[in-house]
């Protein structure tokens, strides 16, 4: 019966025993130096009581997998990311498992119990918030994490991949002035995001530096979504001295701006100037082609899939956070105030 019963032993068991990830108990069956010297011991007891027959090194377990949450998976910019990771994870004969957790702690709680049984090499969040109950059990489990474009300043010690968000919204506004606007409406992303931020300060340096008051008349709330720039668009041109310019900050509003234009019998960009941010692979094929501020979305995704594999090998990285270049990428829906029909 006991021989019976070492036979039935496996990494997961351990796992559940000794309340860690599976990759967690496999690093230590591997010899591995990145596990905290407590949970090295406490695995280690566990193998010894339940006499685990630890495998060659040909055998050696890994859980083979990489776990990417997001809050929702009902934007465009998402598939971007998700291929970049999914190339790096591929070509490391590594699986990606993709979650939406929609900003609940239920869905959260839910994942959390999916990754435990399932194990995962490391974890990418993109835009989520990680509490503190969930990034205390992350760190419990040994489970290394990256977080792409976060929402605040990360409490835990997770390296964060990012793009040059202001330096965008500077290039973008920059372009509109160099055009000869001077009354530029700005539709914002949601502001507790820290890339939504860092747009709204890049417009508003790019107004200050060319010496053009700032006018909160001309500035809309949004959410990155559709709809949002599709109000917002309305709201700005309804306005007694509307813009002859708009800087939506992403391209999925800058499209509902488009929308807007077209139901009050106006045209771009002869009747006004739209500028997006993100350069969705769809805006190149609207009508005019959308100027924009392109946001390396697949090469974050690749970054932080290498990053996390290589934090789940027990490697450094050289830095906490890394910002992408952004650049700006003319194309038809801009044009000079001396061009149009501006009033």
């Amino acid at each position: 019966m006991a021989a019976r019963e070492t036979r039935k032993v496996t990494i997961s068991v351990i796992a559940d025993l000794a309340g860690v990830s599976v990759p967690t108990v496999s690093r230590v069956i591997n010899g591995r130096s990145d596990v905290a010297p407590q949970t090295r011991q406490r695995v280690e007891e566990l193998l010894t009581r339940h006499g685990y027959r630890r495998r060659s090194p040909s055998m050696r377990a890994s859980s083979g997998l990489v776990d990417l949450v997001f809050n929702d998976l009902d934007s465009p910019w998402a598939v971007e990311i998700i291929r970049g990771v999914e190339d790096v994870a591929h070509a490391a004969g590594v699986g990606t498992v993709v979650s939406a957790i929609h900003r609940q702690n239920t869905s959260a709680e839910q994942w959390l119990d999916g990754m435990r049984r399932r194990g995962t090499e490391g974890v990418i969040f993109v835009t989520s918030m990680v509490e503190p109950p969930l990034q205390a059990e992350l760190r419990r489990l040994d489970v290394p994490v990256v977080i792409v474009d976060a929402d605040g300043l990360p409490a835990q010690e997770a390296p964060t991949i990012g793009a040059a968000n202001w330096a965008g919204g500077l290039r973008a506004t920059e372009y509109l002035i160099g055009l000869g606007h001077r009354r530029i409406g700005f539709i914002a992303g949601p502001s507790q995001l820290m890339c939504s931020r860092a747009r709204m300060d890049g417009y508003r340096a790019a107004l200050e530096a060319a010496g053009i008051t700032f006018d909160e008349e001309l500035i809309c709330p949004g959410d990155f979504y559709h709809e949002a720039g599709f109000v917002g668009g309305g709201r700005l041109l309804a306005l007694a001295d509307p813009p002859t310019a708009i800087f939506a900050s992403s391209d999925q509003m800058a499209l509902g701006v488009y929308e807007a234009v077209r139901q009050r019998g106006l045209r771009i960009p002869d009747d006004i100037s739209v500028v997006g941010f993100d350069d969705l692979p769809e805006v190149r094929w609207c009508s005019p082609p959308l100027t924009t501020v392109r946001q390396p979305l697949t090469e974050m995704g690749m970054l932080a899939a290498r990053t996390v594999l290589r934090l789940a090998k027990g490697e450094k990285v050289e830095s906490p956070r890394v910002e992408l270049a952004t650049e700006l990428v003319v194309r038809d829906s801009a044009a000079s105030v001396a061009q149009g029909n501006y009033r």
